[in-house]
C-alpha cells in the first residue's frame, strides 16, 4: 500500500489549508539523537516513489528527500539528543523532537497529522495515525527528511568517532556496531539507558 491524500483531503474539508504531517527517525538505535520532521507539502503534490522511508532504498530517499526540501510548502526539523533520551525516555524525546519540528514550521501548520503519537495540547489541533508514514503522503514526506536529516548526521558523528562504524548502522544494535560498542566501550553519543551500553557502563569505569 502506497501513501495517498486521503487524510490531507478530510483536513481540508473541515478548513485547513497548511497541514503538515509529522514522524521521526532513530527511536531503536543504541547511539545519537531522535530525529523529527514536519513536512507542509502543496495540495495534490505528486512524488513518485514515497513510501515511508523504511520501504525506500537509500538512493530514492536521498532523490525524495531533494525533492521534498524544494517542492514543500515547508519543513522543520526537531532533534532530541542522546542525552535528553536518557534523561526522559524514549517516547517523551519522540514528542520533544516531534514538537521541536512542528514549532520549526514557517509558516506554522493549523493541522498537523502524527504518525502514531499525539503532542501535548499546546500544539495545533492534530490528528494521529496509526501506521501514517504508509497511509498519509504528508507524513511519509516527514519520514523521508526524518530518515536521512538523522544519516547524515550519524555520518558527521563516524567522523569524529570512526572506531564505531557509525556511517554503516546509523547507530542501530547490529553485530557489528555491538562488536565495536564491547572493543572501544560508549562514547558520548551512545544512549546510556539504552541495553546493552548501560550494562557495558555498569562493568566498566573509565569510558567516556
Amino acid at each position: 500500500m502506497e501513501p495517498t491524500h486521503f487524510f490531507e483531503t478530510e483536513a481540508r474539508k473541515c478548513g485547513y489549508r497548511l497541514i503538515a504531517g509529522v514522524d521521526e527517525a532513530g527511536r531503536g538505535p543504541l547511539a545519537g539523537p531522535v530525529v523529527a520532521a514536519a513536512v507542509i507539502l502543496p495540495s495534490r503534490c505528486e512524488l513518485p516513489s514515497l513510501n515511508d522511508s523504511k520501504q525506500v532504498a537509500e538512493a530514492v530517499r536521498e532523490r525524495l528527500y531533494r525533492d521534498i526540501r524544494e517542492r514543500a510548502v515547508g519543513v522543520g526539523i526537531g532533534v532530541a539528543s542522546a542525552r535528553e533520551i536518557d534523561a526522559m525516555n524514549i517516547q517523551e524525546a519522540t514528542r520533544l523532537a516531534m514538537s521541536r519540528a512542528v514549532h520549526a514550521l514557517a509558516p506554522p501548520p493549523d493541522f498537523v497529522l502524527i504518525d502514531a503519537i499525539t503532542l501535548p495540547l499546546a500544539a495545533p489541533p492534530q490528528r494521529s495515525i496509526i501506521k501514517g508514514d504508509s497511509l498519509s503522503v504528508s507524513i511519509a514526506a516527514a519520514s523521508i527528511v526524518a530518515k536521512v536529516t538523522r544519516d547524515h548526521l550519524m555520518l558527521k558523528y563516524h567522523q569524529r568517532y570512526p572506531q564505531y562504524n557509525f556511517r554503516v548502522h546509523k547507530g542501530y544494535p547490529t553485530s557489528e556496531h555491538l562488536r565495536l560498542l564491547a572493543a572501544h566501550g560508549p562514547c558520548e553519543v551512545h544512549r546510556r539507558s539504552f541495553r546493552p551500553v548501560s550494562a557495558l557502563t555498569e562493568r566498566v569505569t573509565g569510558w567516556i
